[in-house]
């Protein structure tokens, strides 16, 4: 609960923005981040539901079957940092507008190329289409760029929950976007690339139309305006700043690496025991929806308990995923609905945790180039679990690959365990000064 609001001081020439018009803008930022959440959404879920059988297809092999994630993890990469760059220098919305156009010229030539029988520009196509995976991503910043300290968390949640809907969406479309692709001549598993392209072209829109003013940049200048005014209150567990960045973007990169590799080969694993297309999007869809739809309560768990307890709970979650997936019958579609959905909830816990670090151990000054350097790191890391999962389960099979990749939620534990330690040991350094 808080207290009576107190009174707002007037704006000054070194304070452009009073308290009371500051939440205002925050409001509208996340209004507008919302709306193009949702489009975003459906636009990354089509790679996520049929990238790996398309490939599959055309390709007539399983052991590339993750080839597709690799590609458009690997765009999503470089467009990470091209668009942590962009951010930094002329803002957020011009920076996320860039993506997402990027992300749709990417899905239509995905559709070119599967109607056109031609895999090397399925290739480059899906490496362009990262771009939109990435900006989505990006997108979660935005909303943090005027919020106070100890609602990061919260404003985090706000922006990620938004993708739910077009992103529970897009896998449950797969069926009836099949068969628009038919009726226009074009193969049935290019359909939702169509609405990729679609949603991720009026993502940019309502960006470029409506995020004014910039929340970046407008946060830069009352942080320049505020410089001596440093004593917000910051959540209590946070570590220092030099290793707040850091525990934040390993978190990310370790949760990455374990949901995509399960992930990607899910879909193949099911159509491998003869799953119809509309389990395989409901099994997708359920992963994905639990990959968001819980933010809003993650993000006031962030606030409230700790960044670093909900990480913890983020390994065992991530942990229990990949041992209900090794352990489930492959004809049990119950049991792979509730292994991606652990799936999904351990990645909500650790990207909302790990990015409330980052955010923390940052300023407005260098905020977006770090974050963009960070969300470099997780893209590749997400590369690699898509390009390893296909091989791993080539080589010995899908229960392997979840157990091994769930197992990697183990490597948390030295993580935390140096986060605590090197926060006790600067504080001691600091009281000994």
């Amino acid at each position: 609960m808080t207290g009576p609001a107190e009174p707002t001081a007037p704006a000054t020439p070194a304070d452009p923005l009073s308290m009371t018009d500051r939440e205002r803008v925050q409001r509208r930022t996340l209004t507008v981040v919302v709306c193009s959440q949702v489009l975003g959404g459906a636009g990354l879920a089509a790679g996520i539901t049929v990238g790996g059988l398309l490939a599959q297809q055309m390709l007539g092999s399983d052991t590339l079957a993750g080839v597709p994630t690799m590609l458009f993890t690997l765009g999503s990469a470089l467009a990470a940092f091209l668009v942590g760059r962009f951010t930094q220098r002329f803002g957020r919305r011009i920076g996320l507008v860039a993506g997402f156009g990027a992300g749709s010229i990417g899905a239509m030539g995905v559709v070119v190329a599967a109607t056109t029988d031609t895999v090397w520009l399925l290739f480059v196509a899906l490496f362009i289409y990262g771009a939109g995976t990435a900006t989505n991503l990006q997108a979660r910043y935005a909303g943090t760029d005027l919020a106070s300290p100890a609602r990061r968390g919260t404003a985090i949640s706000v922006a990620m929950v938004s993708t739910t809907v077009g992103a529970v969406a897009g896998p449950n479309l797969v069926e009836p976007l099949g068969a628009l692709a038919r009726s226009l001549s074009i193969p049935e598993l290019a359909g939702p690339f169509l609405l990729a392209a679609a949603a991720y072209l009026a993502a940019g829109t309502v960006l470029f139309a409506l995020l004014r003013p910039d929340p970046l940049l407008l946060a830069r200048r009352l942080d320049h305006a505020a410089a001596t005014q440093t004593s917000a209150a910051q959540p209590t567990d946070v570590p220092p700043p030099g290793v707040g960045a850091y525990v934040g973007a390993t978190i990310m990169v370790l949760t990455q690496i374990a949901m995509v590799a399960i992930m990607t080969m899910t879909p193949v694993h099911m159509r491998a025991h003869h799953h119809e297309l509309g389990a395989i999007g409901v099994v997708i869809g359920i992963h994905v929806g639990a990959m968001y739809l819980p933010s809003l309560v993650t993000g006031v768990l962030v606030d409230k308990v700790g960044r670093l307890p909900m990480a913890v709970a983020a390994a065992v979650t991530l942990l229990l995923a990949g041992l209900t997936g090794a352990l489930a019958p492959d004809d049990s579609l119950g049991l792979l609905i509730v292994a991606l959905a652990l799936l999904g909830l351990g990645w909500n816990f650790g990207l909302i945790a790990g990015t409330a670090l980052v955010v923390d151990a940052t300023v407005p000054d260098n905020r977006a180039r770090t974050q963009g350097s960070i969300d470099v790191l997780i893209a590749l890391a997400g590369a690699g679990g898509g390009a390893m999962s296909g091989m791993v389960m080539s080589a010995t099979s899908y229960a392997t690959l979840a157990l091994a990749f769930g197992s990697l939620s183990l490597m948390f534990i030295p993580v935390m365990y140096w986060a605590r330690t090197r926060g006790r040991r600067d504080a001691n350094a600091v009281e000994g000064v």
